[in-house]
């Protein structure tokens, strides 16, 4: 289990399993916000605190419902469908406390030719 929050700490969450990798998408809203992204069954993710201050954000098709801090504007997470169609979070992992950034494997992701 992994923990992490926003930047203000008004939104916190924990996250069953271990990043092994991350993704990093060259879209113009990853690349411009530096995500690394760690995908994970829906379930598998706990907002401990602060869900009445999360604010949803959606851009091109739609289907991500990527979100943020009202406090802080910080974006922990983002949900989503998986190309199977189960429910699925995409984790910042740059919102994850006490993580190695440096020791994930970092996965390409063109995310521009979507």
């Amino acid at each position: 289990m992994v923990t992490g929050s926003c930047h203000c700490g008004a939104v916190r969450f924990a996250c069953e399993g271990s990043p092994q990798q991350a993704y990093e998408c060259n879209c113009s809203h990853c690349s411009r916000k530096g995500f690394l992204l760690w995908f994970i069954p829906r379930d598998a993710l706990h907002i401990q605190q602060g869900e009445a201050a999360l604010r949803t954000y959606t851009f091109n098709r739609h289907v991500i419902e990527h979100q943020f801090c009202s406090t802080c504007g910080c974006q922990p997470f983002g949900l989503g469908k998986s190309a199977d169609g189960s429910e699925t979070a995409a984790i910042n992992l740059r919102c994850i406390e006490d993580l190695d950034l440096a020791a994930i494997e970092r996965v390409a992701v063109d995310g521009r030719a979507y």
